[in-house]
């Protein structure tokens, strides 16, 4: 086979930016079988891929890409899935350019080979020609919970359902899949792939329990008691922050949280849904990371006239994806950058006899910034400029600054120690808390993080729960 010496990736099909602004269908569409192929001819194979080292889950990069070059895709689907649980999902929302992608060779004179692509290629293919059934694991007599179905809960359930543990998981809401049902748009990722996953869990033997609050319906101390061996708390960062200005509690002001909560879990955007949301008028989004993306596109798809991205820093400092931001920007929505809200502007209803002091957006007073020396972090710290406020007119204002752990599991589990934020304290190479026989992982402990990220540690904490419960039958 001649390689692919292009210093290009092969360019993602897509809708056009002006026909998906106004639909929820996914945005980009994926490779066909040649484009696949053309793309796998420019791996170079390396001796000692760097890219793997990148990959928190140590995918097999090199080895499942020779398997697409020679056109055997289910081989290359067996390769990803030995590591990765989720690859249909981590095709389409892992930050490849900053952690596989960040270190593959072809990355240095040109453009680095199209990994993130490559694996959602192989996944969908997959999934649209393989009918096989997830074999369960034989029994290993042993129980372990997992709390919270996000990407660390199903990875680590995943990865001890494999071992032949009986693995029961206690979500706290209706339906299955944490941050990737109700965060993450349809838009960039249908919920049906989400779905297949769970259900190929549960055809592997994984006991799910919905509406299941643990701190509430139960706690971590009674799953020890009711003669569950191990614990692994997955329960992610659902409790979103807010920046203290005047006119927070207006109606119309969101948390990105709730907003895509109320549009992608509990369908807001039909014409009669169960719970409202804010529907047309100017939108204004708070924040700069790939959620503040996610609520201002979504936004748009709701029908919003006129939305804005505001953010205190410049386009360089801008955390979220690359792709994104571009999509974003073509889709039409504005970017005011170096600008921060200072107070959201309102009126009272004198309508609304329920309470005379709930009033509604009427407009956001924001301040002009410049950029000064770098922070802790490295990067550029915003600075107001005096007397530079300006009224942005808007009538909904989603706030994406970012979110901490629910405090609920910390109160109702004794021994359960956690940090100034409120992330659950744990070993770093183990997810081992300071309780015994409990773990934990992904956003619990991080704070708000990237999806592959949170399945690095469910198989991390897979692994050590593996070891722990192992080592109590030798003793």
């Amino acid at each position: 086979m001649k390689p692919n010496m292009s210093l290009k990736k092969n360019p993602m099909p897509s809708q056009e930016a002006l026909v998906r602004a106004h639909n929820f269908q996914e945005v980009a569409l994926g490779y066909d079988e040649a484009t696949a192929v053309d793309e796998a001819l420019r791996c170079l194979s390396c001796k000692n891929p760097l890219c793997v080292s990148g990959c928190p889950v140590n995918i097999r990069i090199p080895e499942f890409i020779e398997k697409v070059k020679e056109g055997d895709f289910e081989a290359a689907y067996e390769i990803i899935s030995e590591t990765s649980s989720l690859p249909a999902v981590c095709g389409r929302v892992c930050p490849q350019e900053t952690q596989c992608e960040a270190n593959c060779v072809r990355g240095i004179k040109g453009e680095p080979v199209g990994i993130g692509r490559l694996e959602r290629f192989v996944a969908d293919w997959h999934n649209a020609h393989s009918d096989e059934t997830p074999k369960c694991a034989e029994s290993n007599g042993k129980r372990v919970a997992v709390v919270g179905s996000g990407p660390s809960g199903l990875t680590c359930a995943g990865d001890l359902a494999k071992k032949g543990y009986k693995v029961t998981v206690f979500e706290a809401l209706h339906l299955a899949g944490g941050v990737l049902v109700y965060g993450i748009p349809e838009f960039r990722l249908p919920k049906s792939i989400v779905q297949k996953e769970i259900d190929n869990l549960v055809k592997m033997g994984v006991d799910l329990q919905t509406n299941m609050i643990i701190g509430k319906t139960l706690t971590v101390d009674e799953l020890l008691q009711m003669g569950f061996e191990a614990v692994f708390i997955g329960s992610g960062a659902g409790l979103p922050n807010f920046m203290g200005i005047p006119g927070e509690s207006l109606k119309g002001v969101y948390s990105a949280n709730e907003f895509l909560t109320r549009s992608n879990l509990m369908k807001a955007y039909k014409d009669d849904p169960e719970t409202p949301i804010m529907k047309g008028g100017k939108v204004a989004v708070v924040g700069g990371g790939n959620v503040a993306m996610d609520a201002a596109r979504t936004a748009l798809r709701l029908g919003a006239e006129k939305v804005y991205i505001v953010y205190r820093r410049s386009l360089d400092e801008l955390p979220a994806r690359r792709e994104e931001v571009e999509h974003a920007m073509e889709e039409g929505i504005e970017f005011r950058l170096l600008n921060n809200p200072v107070e959201i502007l309102g009126y009272d209803n004198p309508d609304d006899k329920r309470d005379p002091k709930n009033g509604f957006v009427t407009g956001m007073k924001c301040i002009r910034m410049e950029l000064g020396e770098p922070d802790e972090r490295g990067r550029r710290r915003p600075i107001e400029i005096p007397n530079s406020e300006f009224v942005l007119d808007v009538d909904t204002v989603i706030m994406s600054i970012g979110t901490s752990p629910n405090p609920l599991i910390k109160a109702t589990t004794v021994g359960l120690e956690v940090n100034k934020h409120g992330g659950i304290i744990v070993e770093e190479t183990t997810g081992k808390t300071t309780k015994d026989g409990v773990y934990a992982g992904g956003d619990a402990v991080t704070g708000a993080a990237t999806v592959i990220s949170a399945m690095g540690a469910g198989k991390t904490a897979a692994k050590a729960i593996d070891e722990y419960l192992n080592a109590l039958v030798k003793e």
